[in-house]
């Protein structure tokens, strides 16, 4: 049987520099166990108006579900990452992104919302080793010149087939359990995954893609590799990863799909069948702004490091709450119009991966990504979105999802915009030291 460890750890002292071998073939594995999570996610938020009818329970019941699957995250999310830095990063996505998808199948047997919850909970701390090991390893697999592409190429098709998935399965809403089946299909799909995970992926190891370091030996790479406590808090005092995990708490688009189709249901009156439309262009807009967030971040990676990917990641959010406010607060009579601005959304949504991940990447060591990303994704990524889904539930009752989209898809991203302004004193500084310390230990390994 396969093993789970790493690639085989090269022999030499030196070896000649380039881009990582079959990186393309190896990020579309890991993109694979993205898809599946982001899929599950969107079949909840799309068939919840009728999971709702199903199981007898009210709006804020998606905030709960949404939640809970974040809030198990923050404690989910750094375990695997520390599991992975002593047993095998290859090993614990198999685990815990592939075969942990009969938690998914078992969901769909649920008879009441407590069960519901409790498995797609179990489902969710299994899902948090995805983001945070998947990005890591894209930083080892590409450098920093084309990094921007290559997140853009992972969320853009992620996001676009997750979109046209949820799309399809919102016509399950027609059939009587067809969200079971759903979960039944999605769950079945991410155990496949963890066989092709297991069968073909090959972990590059760390720091395979810096330049510094690319001429060296696997062993001597990763001479580093063993992550203390206080390296990890220490990753807070780089001021502009602080920066970028504090954005994310005021990152308010990350509303918008999972309650875009509710929106529409309860503000606008649509179905769930024709309300979830939305989605696939929404997932198409998305796509697009990955793509093109990718290049512009590899060409002013190119001629304008210092403010080049800050201007970009900016402009996102600013272009974002303009777009919500015509697409949200306006009632343009048929669905057409709202697929449109939806897509629109999208768009602006899409650069901001493609953007603030090859910044995460930039300012951390190799070693560090992991820790780094754990917090961004499994800590300030999920404290923000079960803010935002429990706010969103629990205020949408109270208040109307109208008022709500209005104060979080518009009002707190446009002061999201206002203060990212603070990287432009900290972001270029940030680059260099990490450079400098590459460079150092290419010295080291090379005289040693």
């Amino acid at each position: 049987m396969p093993d789970l460890t790493e690639a085989p750890v090269d022999t030499t002292k030196e070896r000649k520099a380039g881009p990582v071998k079959g990186r393309w073939r190896q990020l579309s594995l890991l993109g694979g166990t993205m898809l599946v999570e982001n899929t599950e996610a969107s079949l909840i938020s799309g068939l919840f108006p009728v999971i709702r009818q199903a199981l007898g329970v009210s709006l804020g019941a998606l905030g709960v579900l949404t939640a809970a699957g974040r809030i198990v995250g923050v404690f989910a999310g750094p375990f695997w990452v520390w599991v992975a830095q002593r047993w095998s990063r290859k090993g614990v996505l198999v685990l815990a992104t592939g075969f942990w998808g009969v938690w998914g199948i078992a969901a769909g047997f649920a008879q009441n919302f407590a069960q519901l919850l409790i498995l797609m909970t179990i489902l969710a701390a299994g899902y948090a080793a995805s983001q945070p090991l998947s990005t890591e390893i894209l930083g080892d697999l590409f450098d920093s010149e084309s990094r921007g592409r290559a997140v853009g190429m992972l969320y853009g098709a992620i996001n676009l087939a997750a979109s046209l998935f949820a799309t399809l399965k919102g016509q399950l809403a027609g059939f009587d359990d067809g969200w079971r089946w759903g979960l039944w299909s999605i769950g079945a799909l991410n155990v496949l995954f963890g066989v092709a995970l297991l069968i073909w992926m090959r972990d590059p190891g760390r720091g395979a893609s810096e330049h510094q370091l690319a001429c060296l030996d696997r062993q001597t790479r990763e001479a580093h590799a063993k992550v203390t406590m206080k390296q990890v808090t220490a990753l807070f005092r780089i001021r502009s990863l602080v920066i970028l995990l504090v954005s994310r708490l005021l990152s308010g688009h990350l509303l918008a799909a999972a309650f875009g189709v509710i929106f529409l249901v309860d503000v606008y009156g649509f179905s769930t069948q024709v309300a979830s439309v939305i989605l696939f262009p929404m997932g198409i807009g998305f796509f697009a702004g990955t793509l093109l967030g990718g290049f512009l971040t590899d060409w002013t990676v190119r001629r304008n490091l210092r403010n080049g990917p800050v201007a970009i990641l900016q402009t996102a959010q600013f272009a974002f709450a303009v777009i919500a406010y015509f697409g949200t607060q306006i009632d343009w009579g048929g669905i057409g119009l709202f697929a449109v601005f939806f897509a629109l959304m999208g768009l602006t949504q899409g650069v901001n991966p493609v953007v603030n991940r090859p910044m995460i990447m930039a300012v951390t060591l190799p070693e560090l990504r992991g820790a780094a990303f754990a917090i961004y994704l499994s800590l300030f990524e999920a404290v923000a979105i079960a803010a935002f889904s429990l706010g969103a539930g629990f205020l949408g009752d109270a208040f109307g999802l109208r008022s709500v989209f209005l104060w979080v898809l518009v009002g707190l991203m446009a002061a999201n915009g206002a203060f990212l302004t603070l990287l432009y004193r900290t972001y270029a500084a940030d680059v260099a030291r990490v450079q400098q310390a590459l460079e150092s230990r290419r010295r080291a390994a090379l005289a040693g």
